[in-house]
């Protein structure tokens, strides 16, 4: 029945994932779409600069709430139907839980349902990192504050805190857990994190030349 378990962990946050609040949220408030309107990306931060902080929060609550019921989806049916507790480390099995972060990440960035344009994956990312491992996720979360509080740039904090991810999950879970399957975690968060900071390449150019907007700034 393991055969069935690893269907859903791909299969499952895959779809979930890609459940876009930002695209549905701003197409019932104004009836757009908002990959056509400001910066073009259908996440949070567009979402805040075109549709105002009501529809933000909506955003908010559904990229969190999609990345923890993923990973709990697929942990519950290894539990279930493999019977195997994916968060005893001894079983060896907690990659389980990255591997559907990591495709609640695709499902966002590449989602079936809205022609494989999504967003670009940091509030399901930084979900998903919470909750599979606290620690990292306030490592990551202290380092976005602190560099959007100084900068303003929202994208310098995201790509900043998401390379990072990579090198928590190599700290507390590997070398400090000492979890067998660590070293899988570690290379699932890298490529995690690669996505995501693939994402911000637009994010990335305009920094370099200085015409990234900064948050407060409003988008039309």
């Amino acid at each position: 029945m393991m055969w069935i378990c690893y269907i859903i962990m791909i299969v499952v946050p895959y779809l979930l994932g890609g459940i876009n609040t930002s695209i549905i949220a701003t197409r019932v408030r104004s009836g757009k779409d908002i990959r056509d309107m400001g910066s073009g990306n259908a996440g949070l931060t567009n979402t805040l600069r075109t549709q105002g902080k009501a529809v933000a929060g909506v955003v908010l609550l559904g990229d969190v709430a999609k990345a923890v019921l993923s990973i709990w989806a697929v942990r519950l049916a290894f539990l279930f139907i493999g019977g195997v507790d994916t968060t005893v480390l001894s079983n060896e099995m907690n990659w389980v839980g990255y591997m559907a972060g990591l495709m609640v990440v695709v499902g966002h960035v590449l989602p079936v349902y809205s022609g494989f344009r999504g967003g670009k994956g940091v509030l399901a990312a930084i979900s998903a990192i919470f909750t599979l491992d606290w620690r990292t996720g306030c490592l990551l979360l202290g380092v976005f504050i602190v560099l959007v509080a100084i900068t303003r740039y929202v994208s310098l904090g995201s790509v900043a805190a998401s390379s990072l991810y990579f090198v928590g999950t190599l700290v507390f879970v590997y070398f400090i857990d000492k979890d067998p399957s660590g070293i899988v975690c570690t290379f699932i968060a890298l490529f995690t994190e690669a996505i995501v900071i693939f994402k911000h390449h637009g994010n990335i150019r305009r920094l370099l030349t200085h015409t990234e907007k900064k948050l407060g700034e409003k988008s039309k």
